[in-house]
Formats: structure tokens, sequence, C-alpha cells
């Protein structure tokens, strides 16, 4: 089906981010897993390609572009080359940070990270998820206490992305226990803060090159001033930004659907068996028509979701809707692909190898399916 998302602009985008991924990503991606660790320095070079950064506002150093086409573009670049790690950091860069401080921010807050962001030259994290606290958001045990002029925080968070590289990180944490949801805050932990310190970089099962950290707060002092929104609406802040974070991982799930299904459709129909292109037999063509079938019909939904994420009236509900079905999707599509693929398919020298191991992650972050089907069944609930 002829996909109209894209205007003649967005094409013009991509082929900037095309050639950013061949000169700085490609050559890269093996180091970058075997170090389990991306280099700072494709963080410094996106930015001046403003593959990074493209929606802040030109006066704090960026290109003020919040048509979230571009990010899309951004994301089907980095899935084509195999580079899953680097996407779901830069999204968390992208769809989480910059906008937290930008709609969050005070004027000295905006001025003293967004250009840093925009740049490459500051990594920012988001510490929500605790060892006894991941969909349950309300169970956060982490505190902040105000003393003077400063927040004294405790606690632990884990599965934290970015957790080795970040220059700073937003902080979920209880300061008001009486106070139920509405006694969260958010408050901004610099490096270089005594009490805050970063445990083991976690070994994951994919995503080898995303850094992904415990970090520990042990009466760890900041300043007043570096409480990001309004204290005691922390949950209200994080529910109103989990619809982009969501359509971002969807977009991601669709983007890494294309990828491995062009790799494995070349590949049918280049491998011989019982003197033939495996892609001659019926069982194969009809693997591959459901999955073309499915990714379109989904491509329709996500687009949908992206035009509506940039009128802003993108729901929770549609968010939910569109995270699970492409993240579920996306796992069973390269199910299917490795199948295929046979042995070869479980070789890590291959693409749709990594992108089987690197997928797994996408139904949990962000928000289980579980708990995505719960948000819509409680919508329908409502509607009764």
């Amino acid at each position: 089906m002829l996909r109209q998302l894209f205007t003649a602009d967005h094409e013009a985008y991509r082929e900037v981010v095309r050639e950013f991924t061949a000169r700085e990503v490609v050559p890269n991606l093996e180091r970058w897993d075997a170090d389990r660790l991306i280099d700072r320095d494709v963080w410094r070079a996106a930015g001046k390609q403003g593959v990074i950064g493209l929606a802040v506002p030109e006066e704090y150093g960026g290109a003020g572009q919040p048509d979230y086409r571009y990010r899309v573009v951004v994301a089907e670049e980095l899935a084509r080359v195999g580079a899953a790690s680097l996407h779901s950091s830069f999204g968390l860069q992208d769809d989480i940070l910059i906008p937290y401080v930008q709609d969050l921010g005070t004027d000295e807050q905006r001025r003293k990270w967004l250009p840093g962001l925009a740049s490459g030259e500051l990594i920012g994290a988001i510490a929500m998820t605790e060892p006894g606290a991941g969909s349950d958001l309300q169970g956060v045990r982490t505190t902040a206490v105000r003393d003077g002029d400063e927040w004294v925080l405790n606690g632990q968070k884990t599965f934290i992305t970015s957790g080795v590289n970040a220059d700073f990180v937003v902080v979920v944490a209880r300061t008001d226990p009486a106070a139920g949801s509405r006694g969260f805050s958010l408050i901004v932990v610099e490096t270089g803060t005594p009490g805050f310190t970063r445990g083991r970089k976690l070994d994951k099962v994919g995503l080898h090159a995303q850094d992904t950290a415990e970090l520990f707060f042990s009466d760890a002092r900041v300043p007043a001033a570096n409480l990001l929104g309004t204290e005691g609406r922390g949950f209200a802040h994080l529910m109103e930004r989990l619809p982009r974070e969501r359509l971002s991982i969807a977009v991601g799930s669709l983007a890494s659907i294309d990828a491995v299904f062009a790799a494995t459709r070349e590949y049918c129909f280049a491998r011989k068996a019982f003197g033939k292109a495996i892609g001659d037999f019926q069982n194969t063509r009809f693997v591959l028509a459901e999955i073309a079938t499915e990714r379109d019909v989904t491509a329709a939904y996500l687009d949908a979701c992206v035009h509506g994420l940039n009128a802003g009236t993108l729901t929770a509900v549609d968010a939910a809707k569109a995270k699970w079905w492409a993240s579920e999707l996306q796992k069973r599509v390269i199910d299917r692909c490795v199948q295929l693929h046979g042995g070869y398919g479980y070789m890590l020298e291959y693409p749709v190898a990594r992108a089987f191991v690197d997928s797994r992650i996408q139904t949990i972050y962000g928000g289980t399916t579980e708990i995505m089907k719960e948000i819509i069944g409680r919508d329908l609930a409502a509607g009764n």
C-alpha cells in the first residue's frame, strides 16, 4: 500500500539520517555491542546533524521542528542498519527527556539543560523503575525530603536506560508519603552529586550496546531548584507524557518489522532448497503474505497516531493500543522470520537473530502488554 505519511521534506531529511548512519553508526555497531556501551561521540555527531534534538526550540539550540514524522524517519533508518540499542537511547532523549524539560522546566532549567540535550553534549535518563516497583509506579519507595534549600534523596532504581552515560537523571521520588498518588515529584539529580552512585551495568538478553544501570541514592542532596514541574504532581506529569513514549516504542517496533521483513524476503528468494527458492514454496509465500498484510494494517493505525500526536489529540488509550499491538506483532513477525531463515536465523551474524533478542523487551518496557490492555479495558468499562 502506498504510504502517505511523509512529504518531500521528510524524505530529504531521510537522506541526512542515512548518511549519518553510514558514517557514524554502521562502522561501530559490533564494537558497541562488544563494549556494552555506545560512544558519546555519536551523540555529539547526532546533535550536529540534527538527528537528535530537532524539536528543541531554536532559542535553546535546536531546530524548533516538533513534527513527529522526523522522529519516525530516524527510527526507520536506525532499524534499517540494525541499531536497536542506539534507537532506544536516542528515543529516550528525544521522546522523554527533552519533552519533560521543555514542558515542565523553568526558564532557568531549560537554559541549563536543553542546549546540551539538543547538541548531544548532555545525555539524560529518567529513573522510574525500582526493584519492587515496575508497572505499578505507585509502589515507588525512593524518597525526597525537603531540607531548607535542598532535597535529600534516599532509595534505589533499576533498569535505567542510559544510566551509565547519563549526565543527569530525572528521579521519580515520593515527597509526601501521606498523599497517595499526589505524593510524587520529579527531581533532577546531576552526575557528581554526593550520595548518588551507579551500580553495575546490567547484562541484558538484548540491546547489548545500550547502557542500562542500577542507581543508588544515599542522603543525596540536590538543590531545591532541581524540582522539575510541580511538587506533588510527578505522577500526573508521568501519565501526561506516557502516550508519546508508548508511540515511540510502537514506531520502533514497526521500523524493526520493516527491516527484518525486507531482509527475510530477500533471503527467501535467494536461498535454495529442493531445487528451488524457498520463497517459491506455498507455505513460505503464505507466511510472507501474512506478515505483509499485518504490517500494512498496523502502519495505517500508527500513521494515524503520529498525526494525532502532531495535532495534540493522541490519547492514552490510542497510544496503549499502538504500543501493545505493534510490539506484540514485532515479536511474532521476527519469530517467523527466524524460522524462515532456518539454522542461519539462530546465528548472531545475521540481522534477524540480533533483532530477535533485541525485540523481546518491547512488550515489557514503557508499560507491559497487560498494562496496556488494562488501560484500554478500563476505558471501555467507563463508557458503559
